[in-house]
Order: structure tokens, then sequence, then C-alpha cells
């Protein structure tokens, strides 16, 4: 039965994966190298795989295809042919609240997540760790002018959507949009809270100088960037800088896509205390600081379930770096963003008491932003004013 070879694939492809690319990359490798499945085939195979990594650390001395079974009764919500097949007394009462599901696997999210000691204040364990059972969904930020025409080609096109903010779309995860918007001239593809932590931002501009010098320190994709230029209409010194030449280079072909033309990019490893950095007198840094990522674990599970607990005093230890090398780049009363997608007090509050106390900053503003009851990341966002 099919069933039976589903599980076989699905177990097989985890024990050959160790963590070291990310996942979603591996598993287009391992099927383009597999030409026997066939793409509904790939997809039920994936599904069991990515189902698997939502356990995090629970249930450690289980076998693996025991624990795909366990995980898919926990994720699905719907009756489901594979869990039919494996375990029909679960798939009658699948679609049982997970509070119920949880108790009927003998597990807790407890075991899924076993650091709650280690949570920014306000995270609530429960709720946070029962979030990676459910896939997040995919958000939009509008572009300026552009909101009329983005819900008119979604709607003509029948997708489901909700419209949060202003500029902010919720649609399922697995929505296609390619040929139905531009992406990056009319939408962006960023997360609810990965939006938000530029609001304060968007509150005061109006009364900034312009144009701004902003440097966003940690560029990566450019998402932060083009939300700014979008801020300050246009009216801004950009500066972009990353450690890899890769990341730089996709960058710039994002830009060009956005219709950001004029910007300066380098390549620095902020970490180096003693590498020279071609900036001056800003008047606002972004620095969305490399981290754990925990607080976009429930996209990418495999993270939940390779991570090691000192990983986060080495992230922690990596922030404090670069903050401390980028800091002195700002100009009085220029702003300092401090931003992470973690849900760590060591990489979020701990860091802005840091931030605070060793270059004497006015913290204005100090936020967790919880995206796990939204379907959406969790994201820290700290607003520091020199002067």
């Amino acid at each position: 039965m099919r069933y039976h070879s589903y599980l076989n694939s699905a177990a097989a492809i985890i024990d050959s994966y160790k963590g070291d690319i990310p996942f979603a990359v591996f598993i287009k490798k391992y099927f383009s190298a597999n030409k026997k499945y066939g793409g509904r085939d790939r997809k039920q195979i994936a599904a069991l795989c990515y189902n698997f990594y939502r356990l995090g650390k629970a249930l450690p001395k289980l076998p693996v295809s025991e624990k795909i079974i366990v995980a898919t009764f926990l994720c699905e919500q719907a009756d489901n042919d594979f869990l039919q097949f494996h375990k029909p007394e679960w798939n009658a009462v699948v679609a049982q609240p997970l509070s119920e599901k949880l108790k009927i696997a003998g597990l807790s999210t407890e075991l899924v997540f076993p650091w709650p000691d280690e949570l920014s204040a306000g995270i609530e364990v429960e709720g946070f760790g029962n979030s990676f059972f459910q896939q997040p969904d995919l958000f939009l930020r509008v572009r300026p002018g552009k909101t009329e025409a983005v819900i008119g080609k979604l709607s003509g096109a029948g997708l489901a959507f909700q419209k949060l903010e202003n500029d902010c779309i919720a649609l399922p995860n697995a929505s296609k949009l390619d040929a139905i918007v531009d992406i990056d001239k009319e939408v962006i593809i960023q997360d609810f809270n990965s939006q938000r932590v530029l609001h304060f931002l968007k509150e005061i501009s109006p009364g900034m100088p312009h144009p701004v010098r902003v440097w966003d320190c940690c560029a990566a994709s450019g998402g932060k960037s083009i939300q700014v230029y979008d801020i300050l209409n246009g009216e801004l010194e950009l500066t972009v800088s990353d450690i890899r030449e890769s990341i730089l280079s996709n960058l710039k072909k994002r830009f060009e896509t956005a219709g950001i033309s004029e910007f300066r990019s380098f390549l620095a490893d902020l970490t180096d205390a003693d590498c020279p950095l071609p900036v001056a007198g800003c008047q606002l840094i972004i620095c969305d600081a490399p981290c754990t990522g925990s607080g976009t674990w429930s996209r990418t599970t495999e993270q939940l379930y390779y991570f090691k607990k000192k990983t986060i005093d080495e992230y922690a230890a990596l922030q404090r770096k670069i903050v401390a090398n980028v800091i002195p780049y700002l100009q009085q009363d220029g702003l300092f963003i401090y931003i992470t997608c973690s849900v760590f007090k060591k990489e979020n509050e701990a860091l802005a008491d840091f931030i605070k106390e060793k270059f004497h900053l006015q913290l204005l503003q100090m936020e967790l932003l919880k995206g796990y009851d939204k379907k959406a990341d969790s994201m820290f966002v700290a607003v520091f004013k020199k002067g």
C-alpha cells in the first residue's frame, strides 16, 4: 500500500537529513535525485516530514516512523487517509482541539519546547508551544498606492485573503502569487510582525529632517530597507551591508525590481572591531540582528528539532559585538532600531539592557510582538535615541 511506502520514504528522508542546510533545500535536492516520486507522492511525503519536525524535542526514544504518525495526528485537522490507514482510532478524533489530541497522544508542549525559562517576558508557554503544530500564514505588505490594484487582483483570482491593516494582507501559506501580483513592485512578502517592527518609525517620520541617512547594517534580503524606503517616501540616503556577497547580489536585484536605484552597499563582518566601515553620521541605523530565529520556528521546524540551548549564548555574544561596532556610527539625536526574530530574553531584553547601559542611549520603545496567536512570527524590537 502506498501509505506504507509514504511512511517508509519519509522515515528514510528524515534519517538521511542532518540539519546542516534548510530542510526545504534538502528535500528538493532529494526528490531531484530520486525521480520515482510523482508530484502527489512528493507532496504527501514532504508533509509527513514537516509534521515530524513539528514535534521538536518530544518523544526522542520513539522510532521515527511512529513519531511521524503521532505528528500527523497532531498537525492535521480533517479526515486523513494516511492516518486512517495507520491509526484509524486517531483519525476518528482528528478534528478535536489540539489540547485534547495532546492528551490522547500522551505528551505536552513542554516536551516539544523544553526551554520555558529562557523565554522573553510575555510569552505564554502553552500557546507558543502549541503554535508549532500549525503552519503560519503568508503575509503581504502592500506598497504605497498599490492597495486597490492588489485587492482587485487577489479577488479576481479567487484567492482567500484577509486584510489585517492598511497595508497588510494575510493568505493561506500555500497561496501561489507569482502570476497574480507583481512581487516586490506591488507587494512585499513580509511577515505580519516583521512589518510592525518599524511602525514607530512610521509614526515619527514626518518630523525627521529629510533626506534621512539610513544604514541597514544586517540587510539580508533587504525587506526592511524597502519598507523604510516606502515609509520615508524615497527621501533617504540608503546604505546597506551584509557579511555575504551572494546576499548583497540578490538584494541589488530585488532593489531594482522595487524601484530603488540610489543606494550604497558594502561587505562587512560587523563582529570585527578592527574592520573600518564606510559610513558616518547615520540618522537611523537598523540592526535586524542575526539570531536563533526561534520566533520563526513554526515555519522552519527542523531548526527547533536540531536546536541546542548553548546556541542562545552564542548568538547573544554575536549580537553584542555587532551593536558595539555599529552604534558609534550613529549621529547625535539619531535612532538605533534593534530587531530580532527571537523569543529568548538573552537575545532581546538582555541585549536592550546592554545597549542602554553601555552606550547610554535613551530607550524610546521596547516590544515583544507575539505572533503565535496570529499564525505569524514572533519578533522583538527596541528603539533607542542618541542624545
